[in-house]
């Protein structure tokens, strides 16, 4: 359906100008939610937006819309047309809803979860991330209580857009992220996304990644993408246990060269002959490879033009620190980013301010626009102020501790759960 300009008349009504003067075969642009300069500012504004909004595009195609139910009492509607509605709904239901297909953990702390989600899955690029929680309609039942789960910021991990598959894969911090062990093959689940930015991939340059834990499930998409840019990879994984390893080949198989950084557990034995395992943090392990402790310099820091740097705030501020103190002397002239990690709750895009990330100007320390975390999570890591970082990140761990602890009573509960 569409209509004509003469449906539309300039707007008196700030709040009723929900169309802008762009037209092109008879279409429109329609403003909704805070891109609607009358509803910007506030969650509860931008829905309202939708509450008034749809009542002057109903008003549009009232007329097409009165010729629908007519035909719909009357029984005259054509089997062309049934047919077409029947299968732009089935288009609909095939990619917009998101179905579990596996949930498999990786470590003892870590899970993948692999979702039939066909639009979420193409739309993919390196970098972003997805939000995924249960319905409350269909989730875990433990002695009469529904546990549903909050919605989570979950890292894309990759995906198979010609079977619209796409896994994401979690740490298992907090009660909601524990129920994902719980979601069983067939069971239907939110899945929004992706959000967040796609991180920048340049061509032919030569790349160093630092991955800490679940930092890790991201960097081997990205260095998967900077790869086929032709771009050189050195990759410092680390791990607080040897045992944390996972995904080891697709690491591999998109990296020039990977040292392995273990603080304590197995030692992880390297499949490549270029590859090294060292004991010590990511900063160490990458001074050790510097000093030529870790085999072939394949890339000399001295020509890495760019630093991605995802793991825990504590990591990426240690990569931070450390490019203008030990390995100073080594870097040239470069680009340093990290994946910051920052409270979340709509995931919208500058929406509810929740994940509002502090910085400061690198010259001269002072406060300079603070970015909403959930529409670009890769920072320059010298303009992020890791202090007020790891201060919001404790801001919910009373909540979160009383959370975990409620839900391991739960599930230890007769030990064992039901489902409806």
């Amino acid at each position: 359906m569409s209509f004509t300009k003469k449906n539309l008349v300039p707007a008196t009504d700030k709040s009723q100008a929900f169309f802008t003067s762009y037209e092109k075969d008879g279409k429109f642009i329609t403003f909704y939610g805070d891109n609607h300069p009358y509803y910007a500012g506030s969650v509860v504004k931008a829905m309202a937006s939708a509450k008034h909004g749809h009542r002057k595009v109903a008003e549009l195609f009232q007329d097409d819309i009165a010729a629908a139910e007519r035909e719909a009492i009357e029984g005259t509607v054509s089997e062309e047309k049934q047919a077409k509605l029947q299968s732009f709904f089935a288009m609909l239901e095939d990619n917009f809803r998101a179905e579990v297909v596996s949930v498999q953990p990786l470590t003892e702390t870590i899970v993948e979860i692999i979702v039939r989600a066909p639009y979420a899955a193409r739309k993919f690029q390196p970098g972003e991330f997805y939000r995924l929680q249960n319905y409350e309609t269909d989730a875990v039942i433990v002695n009469g209580m529904k546990l549903s789960m909050e919605g989570l910021a979950m890292t894309g991990a990759w995906t198979d857009p010609e079977r619209g598959l796409l896994s994401m894969i979690v740490l298992e911090v907090g009660a909601s992220s524990r129920l994902i062990r719980y979601l069983q093959p067939g069971q239907r689940v939110v899945v929004m996304g992706p959000t967040g930015a796609p991180t920048e991939i340049p061509y032919n340059e030569d790349v160093l990644l630092a991955g800490g834990g679940l930092g890790n499930a991201v960097l081997f998409s990205i260095s998967k993408a900077l790869k086929a840019n032709g771009c050189r990879v050195i990759y410092f994984a680390g791990y607080k246990k040897g045992e944390d390893l996972y995904k080891r080949e697709e690491i591999e198989n998109a990296t020039d060269k990977v040292i392995w950084s273990t603080d304590s557990g197995v030692e992880i034995e390297p499949h490549r002959p270029q590859d090294v395992h060292f004991r010590g943090n990511i900063i160490e392990a990458i001074l050790h490879y510097q000093n030529g402790g870790a085999g072939e310099k394949i890339i000399p820091l001295e020509g890495v033009k760019r630093i991605i740097a995802i793991g825990s705030d504590g990591m990426m501020r240690a990569v931070k620190d450390a490019r203008h103190g030990i390995l100073k002397p080594h870097l040239r002239e470069h680009i340093a980013i990290g994946s910051i990690n920052s409270p979340m709750q709509c995931m919208m895009k500058e929406i509810c301010a929740q994940c509002l990330q502090k910085h400061v100007d690198p010259l001269t320390g002072a406060e300079s626009t603070p970015v909403f975390s959930c529409f670009n999570q890769d920072q320059e890591l010298d303009r992020v102020d890791f202090t007020n970082l790891r201060s919001r990140l404790r801001v919910n761990s009373v909540l979160e501790k009383l959370g975990n602890s409620w839900l391991t009573y739960l599930i230890g509960y007769e030990g064992k759960t039901q489902t409806e």
